[in-house]
């Protein structure tokens, strides 16, 4: 690829979108096109890079969003409903969405797409995000495209709105943080700034496959916690709850809020006990990996963009 070759981001405004985009203007490429419904979102990223065409677009629908592929290099399918308590989201954000993707993709014969799919696809999470994720991976992968699939596990990092981000913030609020259960939930959390690397590696050498993206470095949710506690200098008191009081004041937040940032369904996949494959993507794709504590110090104390945080 020449710095000059279109990259077409849908749904770029989000936690990846944010981040891929400022790793790819570190790498020389110019002419990037984001396509997002968030407006506000899409403010925060016209705000930062008033270069980047960053353009409204409801994507589960036609519209005049789909002129900006003609003559596209490369797509990276960022588009993607991650929370929400019914399933209507799911399916138009994450389903329809593919659909019109797809099909714009084929018309313009676009070269070559990056779809980010989800560790969830091989978990044993029975919930929407899972379900509408792997119905998404296949249609991606039964469109006859040239494409890699990339399943990446939770990631953290800049513009954080929902895991990371939101717990820090919530942690520097209350006096108390609570902990389901005993914590010991394994995690394997994923930095971004490091998953954009392997998204970039992927677009200049077209590579094509399905990869398992894990964090390299596992630890329990409740050991993550007091990292986060640590980094961002908060005083609350990491208590442990019984799982199910925990899950009652979820469904009771869930009355209030229409879009909760954790939900009973992300309680469930925390504590579902998944791990997943770890492959030696450092040398697959030629990225030097960012340990934990770096990647944590970099997400909560980037003079710039730690600063930043997105709207659910």
């Amino acid at each position: 690829m020449n710095p000059d070759d279109k990259i077409i981001l849908p749904g770029g405004a989000g936690l990846v979108g944010q981040n891929l985009v400022a790793h790819l203007k570190r790498n020389g490429f110019r002419n990037l096109v984001v396509l997002d419904k968030h407006r506000s979102n899409l403010e925060i990223l016209r705000h930062l890079h008033p270069d980047v065409v960053a353009e409204y677009a409801d994507l589960a629908r036609e519209g005049p969003w789909k002129r900006h592929f003609q003559g596209a290099t490369a797509v990276v399918m960022l588009q993607a409903q991650i929370g929400g308590v019914t399933l209507e989201p799911f399916i138009r954000n994450n389903i329809d969405s593919t659909s019109q993707i797809l099909d714009v993709i084929a018309r313009y014969k676009v070269p070559y797409t990056v779809h980010v799919s989800s560790s969830v696809v091989a978990s044993i999470a029975d919930d929407h995000y899972s379900h509408t994720k792997k119905e998404q991976e296949k249609l991606v992968l039964g469109s006859g495209i040239d494409c890699v699939v990339l399943r990446p596990t939770l990631m953290f990092g800049w513009f954080d709105r929902k895991h990371f981000g939101w717990l820090s913030r919530f942690m520097q609020k209350v006096p108390i943080f609570p902990i389901p259960g005993n914590g010991r939930y394994m995690r394997q959390p994923l930095f971004v700034g490091d998953f954009c690397k392997i998204i970039i590696s992927c677009l200049e050498n077209r590579t094509q496959g399905i990869f398992n993206i894990s964090g390299l470095e596992r630890m329990d949710y409740i050991d993550l916690i007091r990292l986060i506690k640590k980094s961002v200098n908060s005083k609350c008191l990491v208590l442990k709850i019984p799982y199910h009081l925990f899950y009652a004041l979820l469904r009771t937040w869930a009355l209030f809020d229409s879009d909760p940032p954790f939900t009973v369904e992300q309680l469930k996949a925390l504590t579902a006990g998944d791990e997943f494959e770890m492959i030696d993507w450092p040398t697959l794709f030629n990225v030097k990996t960012t340990s934990l504590l770096d990647a944590l110090h970099e997400t909560f104390n980037d003079p710039i963009y730690s600063k930043v945080a997105l709207e659910f």
